[in-house]
């Protein structure tokens, strides 16, 4: 029988709340710092990067023991796994950077931008000054470990900067900010075309082209800026000795195509599904297997499904990326975001092109997948620009949403 109390009835049993506290837990309630990061981040897009990162960690792989090979010497050998670790290495720093940089609230991230573009212009001024020269070009500052390229890490400082100058015509159109941005962006042209880096020259005056564009300007002024572009890959080719040598390489096969001629044979070397992992051997003939010809590497032993499949990849990111944007209203968030992701989108592009023989030779690497330590940080601080700025409350969104639809 069980227990009774005096009155005849039985006592109320009160079990004691376990002791043991649970770990903690992001509750859309939560309103810290990391809280509101956690509900309003694109998780999709940072799981599609996470995903492009961890391919960009097995190409390496693939690709170190060429390069490793190359700078090996008849008294000291590399291990072939040697541009792996440090590639690893990148990543353990460049991942952090990519949280820390999408954790700004998004005013702290176009300040954090313009000043950024300040003090990379003054660094790119500088290269030709003191920088350092590598394989014939000069677009380095500071050598070994400590070596970074100012460009790459300008690029998405340029496009956040470019879009507030541009925003601000829609609040006052005698502001001449078309004319202005059209002379930055010149200057860093020219000082590029000076490293010689004829690739990143591409990207910023695409950067820029799309801001206009999206920014509103005018199809008669666009007509012109097309016609201005056309005449400057014509004066290019006449007085840009580079420039001359790769166009007539690629359209006339005049000059050495080595290069294109081996990443183009490496990439088609192990059909549509590779030779496998470590088994390639067109790839030791590639010159920058890690870096500019690491699709060409995948091709080979992972084959061209592999190939596509990254190539889905990316454009998963620039759906995505474009998908958040419409109901976007902030002229600036849109603007800063369409540079963002075009200079992503575009780097990609020419990158595959040029493995393809679609495109001549740039020198410019694959995002997130080519080795590269000032090229994996750059990275790293424009996806986090990009995830910052896409960033959106749920709660805020469904509100607006209802009043939107009450309104109606």
């Amino acid at each position: 029988m069980e227990n009774m109390d005096a009155t005849g009835e039985k006592p109320i049993v009160v079990q004691a709340r376990s002791s043991k506290r649970r770990g903690p837990r992001l509750s859309r309630a939560d309103r810290t710092p990391l809280g509101l990061w956690f509900w309003e981040i694109d998780r999709v897009l940072l799981l599609l990067v996470s995903m492009l990162i961890a391919v960009g960690l097995v190409a390496v792989t693939a690709a170190s023991p060429v390069a490793a090979q190359k700078l090996s010497t008849s008294t000291a050998s590399l291990d072939p796994l040697y541009y792996f670790y440090r590639q690893i290495m990148w990543v353990m720093l460049g991942v952090p950077v990519m949280l820390g940089v999408s954790m700004l609230p998004k005013a702290q991230a176009r300040r954090f931008a313009i000043y950024g573009t300040i003090v990379f212009m003054v660094l790119l001024f500088l290269v030709p000054l003191v920088g350092t020269e590598v394989n014939g070009a000069q677009r380095w500052l500071g050598s070994g470990v400590f070596r970074l390229q100012p460009s790459e890490f300008l690029k998405p400082f340029f496009a956040v900067a470019l879009a507030w100058v541009l925003s601000l015509r829609l609040h006052d159109q005698s502001l001449p900010v078309v004319p202005l941005t059209f002379v930055l962006t010149g200057i860093i042209a020219l000082l590029l075309m000076g490293q010689p880096d004829l690739g990143q020259t591409i990207i910023f005056v695409a950067t820029w082209l799309v801001l206009v564009l999206v920014a509103g300007l005018s199809m008669r002024i666009m007509g012109l800026l097309a016609g201005g572009g056309l005449a400057g890959i014509v004066l290019a080719y006449f007085f840009y000795p580079v420039a001359q040598q790769r166009i007539n390489i690629w359209l006339f096969a005049e000059g050495d195509s080595f290069q294109v001629d081996k990443a183009h044979a490496t990439l088609t070397a192990g059909g549509l599904i590779g030779t496998g992992p470590g088994a390639g051997l067109a790839k030791f003939q590639l010159p920058e297997a890690h870096t500019d010809y690491i699709f060409s590497v995948i091709g080979e032993e992972f084959g061209m499904i592999a190939c596509m499949a990254i190539a889905v990849l990316y454009l998963a990111i620039i759906v995505r990326v474009l998908v958040r944007l419409l109901d976007e209203e902030d002229s600036f968030l849109i603007l800063a975001v369409a540079g963002l992701i075009a200079q992503f989108g575009g780097q990609a592009i020419i990158n595959m092109a040029v493995n393809t023989q679609l495109f001549p030779s740039k020198g410019m690497t694959l995002p997130f997948i080519s080795y590269g330590g000032s090229s994996m940080i750059a990275l790293s601080i424009g996806m986090g620009l990009l995830l910052s700025l896409t960033r959106r409350n749920p709660y805020a969104a469904r509100v607006s949403m209802t009043r939107n639809w009450n309104k109606k």
